[in-house]
């Protein structure tokens, strides 16, 4: 846990959010600036900066946070119509909280590329 990370504090709970999914590993709460209709971020409960800063012992992990992302899209009713998954990495990549997420976003299409 980082103590000036705000992805570490609505873990900790010291920070609200709106809860879609916890299990022991990681957290999924809807984003408090949507860019669809569904928009829910799923994070890992350790912290972890970035896709970039991850290990080959992480690998269980991400595939837990993408199997997250696919359970969450059925469960909230998306998963048929589909949806985009986004992970934002760094500066140039979009990256605004440095705590790795990744982004489930449906409810509408998306075009491409992406803007």
């Amino acid at each position: 846990m980082e103590a000036h990370c705000l992805f570490c504090k609505i873990v900790a709970k010291t920070i609200p959010a709106k809860l879609a999914y916890e299990d022991e590993r990681v957290l999924a709460f809807h984003d408090i600036n949507p860019q669809s209709p569904v928009h829910v971020l799923v994070i890992p409960k350790a912290h972890m900066t970035s896709l970039a800063h991850s290990t080959p012992d992480d690998e269980a992990l991400l595939g837990h946070c993408l199997r997250t992302v696919a359970t969450l899209a059925e469960s909230l009713g998306v998963a048929h119509a589909g949806y985009r998954t986004v992970i934002n990495t760094g500066i140039d990549g979009g990256q605004t909280v440095h705590h790795l997420h990744v982004h489930l976003l449906a409810g509408r299409a998306h075009g491409w590329p992406p803007g």
